[in-house]
Parts: structure tokens; C-alpha cells; sequence
């Protein structure tokens, strides 16, 4: 049984940074691909960023330049460091891995395991 939980979740004043982690129990995850999706009030659940297995990082156009995703196999570990947070970007954020390793990143549903998610609030 594959379990992954994420911290690193808070409210932030709009310009700051926060980092979220998620760590994953019950398989090594080195060869899945890792996605970040975040939910916001009154939206649909979307794609944010992907450590594609074999392929590079990949970013929704919306947190380019902002966001950087990193992994460390040997923990387990996925890291989202999130700088110039906007507003616009609160949300719950959620961890999922996929065994998939191609160009469907951004769909919800290409990932096999979720995080229980954790709350991202921007606002002065």
C-alpha cells in the first residue's frame, strides 16, 4: 500500500515563499512519475507541476518561474519550492504519483496514488 503525505502547507502573505513536501511509503517511488495538482474554492482540481520518470520538470504556464519541484529518491521525497506566491495561487495542493512516464502529466486521472492534500492560503 502506497501512502504519501504532504506538509509544508500554511498562510503566507502575497510576494513570500513557502516549500511543500510530500514522502511516500510502501514502494520507492523512483520510477513513477510525481505531479503536484492543487484545488481551489469553486474550480476544478489542476495540473501544476510533474518530475516526469525518465523526462524533466514540467510547469502549469500559470507558476513558471515561480515554482521548482525537486525529488530525492533516496528519501522518498518530492519537495515544491513555491516563490512570489500570488493569491491566486491558494489552494489545497496535493501529491500524486503516476507509473506513467509520458506526456499526459496534467491529467488527474494518469495518477495511481494521491496525498491527503495540504492548505496553501496567499493573503496580507
Amino acid at each position: 500500500q502506497v501512502q504519501l503525505v504532504e506538509s509544508g502547507g500554511g498562510l503566507v502573505q502575497p510576494g513570500g515563499s513557502l516549500r511543500l513536501s510530500c514522502t511516500a511509503s510502501g514502494r520507492a517511488m523512483s520510477s513513477y512519475t510525481m505531479g503536484w495538482l492543487r484545488l481551489a474554492p469553486g474550480k476544478e482540481r489542476e495540473f501544476v507541476a510533474a518530475i516526469i520518470w525518465l523526462g524533466g520538470n514540467t510547469y502549469a504556464d500559470s507558476v513558471k518561474g515561480r515554482f521548482t519541484s525537486s525529488r530525492d529518491d533516496a528519501r522518498n521525497t518530492i519537495s515544491l519550492q513555491m516563490n512570489s506566491l500570488k493569491p491566486e495561487d491558494t489552494a489545497v495542493y496535493y501529491c500524486a504519483a503516476s507509473r506513467y512516464g509520458d506526456e499526459l502529466y496534467y491529467l488527474e486521472y494518469r495518477y495511481d496514488y494521491w496525498g491527503q492534500g495540504t492548505q496553501v492560503t496567499v493573503s496580507s
